[in-house]
């Protein structure tokens, strides 16, 4: 063993010259080929970055002139709905204030305006009860541990048919 090693050691001392600097090339060469793969792979990273944060703005321009174009809608909405517009536009439409005299009522049959239980609705429906959970680690070890029992009966059974 000891021998090999030597023989090792000579023959590493007694290599060529021109074959450690061809090892050295590979190596500059191939560590020249993995920084420009890294190098393209950092600039393909960056373009996707640039690119998403350009469409980030334009994205955050679009919800600021929405957001003002809503805030435009909503003032016109409150103008059109202010009571002197609302007025005037009942004028324009010929509608006129109702005198005492003009105002008609009609009378139903079977209608009580004192009787409140009969005119009230039910806006939300009660939710059913859910049923209460009670289950144990214990308990479902248990079930998991007599279906094991079950399907390894049935094996068994099956297997002595055989």
């Amino acid at each position: 063993m000891a021998a090999r090693k030597q023989n090792w050691f000579i023959r590493q001392a007694q290599r060529p010259p021109w074959r450690t600097r061809r090892q050295a090339t590979a190596l500059a060469t191939l560590s020249v080929f993995v920084a420009i793969i890294m190098g393209g792979l950092y600039l393909a990273q960056v373009g996707q970055l640039s690119i998403t944060g350009r469409q980030l703005e334009e994205l955050i321009s679009t919800r600021d002139e929405l957001q003002q174009t809503n805030e435009q809608l909503r003032v016109e909405i409150a103008g059109l709905r202010s009571v002197p517009r609302l007025l005037a536009r009942a004028q324009e439409l010929t509608f006129v204030d109702a005198a005492a005299n003009s105002i008609e009522y009609l009378v139903v049959d079977g209608y009580n305006p004192n009787r409140v239980d009969n005119t009230t609705v039910l806006l939300q429906e009660e939710a059913p009860e859910l049923p209460v959970y009670d289950e144990s680690f214990e308990g479902w070890a248990r079930q998991q541990w007599d279906i094991f029992t079950a399907q390894l009966e049935s094996f068994v059974e099956r297997a002595s048919e055989r």
